[in-house]
């Protein structure tokens, strides 16, 4: 009996983990990494954008186990979440190699591939995240925004409301999952137009009412085209959003130059200048 303890502890020991990104558009955004570590596992586990992505990836491996149904309307995300990561380290800890795949960048607006790592670390198990293009980097190509030109923050919509945050209106702000925006629950797949309103109050301390304001949503198929509608800041409540698309607002101020530090930069520039 001992023996057999002993080989099946052994056995578990070789169970791994990779956490890796599908990427957002269908066929284009998969990298040759994660592609081998999807068609080396021993099973799959996926949480994709839709389900063709899905049987797409189910070309590639004979064990893919969708993670989509165990979503459920009224069923706290943190509960579903927790379940991903009990199901991937049941077969981890089984002795195998488990690859998890998840659409974009497995490590942004993604909880459980996180938690998942940090647990089969911990047990001692091999993990590992592959970054994958995420919805952010398709955002900058589609917009045609250079975040290092005046700078971009980034926000989960719902954090403005429930944090004292401070926004710098001088730079891009990105506010993501707004369709949920005001949701402490974790129960909804959307709030409606009272929500956005909300947030659209706090938004006019810093940008006036009729500024631009972009929806975006990355094309996930390759037959589509990105998602592009702009609207005034005041007319975001009356907009339906879903928890895939994205509000970005232009700087609404222009850089103020730090004249202070710049006159001190300028010291330094003549007392370390060579002769």
């Amino acid at each position: 009996m001992s023996k057999l303890i002993l080989r099946t502890s052994n056995d578990a020991q070789r169970g791994s983990l990779a956490c890796v990104g599908m990427g957002m558009t269908l066929g284009s955004h998969l990298t040759p990494l994660a592609r081998s570590h999807i068609e080396q596992a021993d099973v799959v586990f996926a949480a994709l954008s839709d389900g063709t992505v899905e049987m797409w990836l189910q070309r590639m491996h004979p064990d893919v186990r969708s993670l989509q149904s165990y979503y459920a309307e009224g069923k706290s995300r943190r509960i579903t979440y927790q379940q991903w990561v009990d199901l991937m380290m049941f077969e981890v800890r089984a002795g195998k190699k488990v690859c998890g795949v998840f659409y974009g960048h497995p490590g942004i607006f993604a909880w459980s591939p996180h938690k998942v790592i940090e647990v089969a670390r911990a047990e001692g198990f091999a993990a590992h995240m592959e970054p994958g293009i995420s919805a952010e980097d398709c955002l900058y190509a589609d917009l045609g925004i250079d975040p290092g030109r005046f700078g971009c923050q980034h926000f989960e919509a719902s954090q403005l409301l429930f944090y004292e945050r401070r926004i710098d209106p001088t730079g891009y702000l990105i506010l993501w999952q707004v369709g949920l925006v005001g949701d402490l629950s974790l129960k909804r797949f959307s709030t409606g137009p009272a929500y956005r309103q909300v947030l659209v109050d706090l938004l006019s301390k810093d940008y006036p009412l009729d500024h631009e304001v972009i929806i975006y949503r990355c094309a996930t198929l390759p037959i589509q085209k990105p998602r592009i509608h702009r609207i005034v800041l005041r007319d975001l409540p009356d907009v339906t959003l879903t928890a895939e698309e994205t509000v970005i607002l232009a700087p609404a101020s222009p850089l103020k130059p730090n004249l202070a530090m710049r006159e001190r930069l300028a010291d330094l520039d003549k007392e370390y200048s060579i002769a």
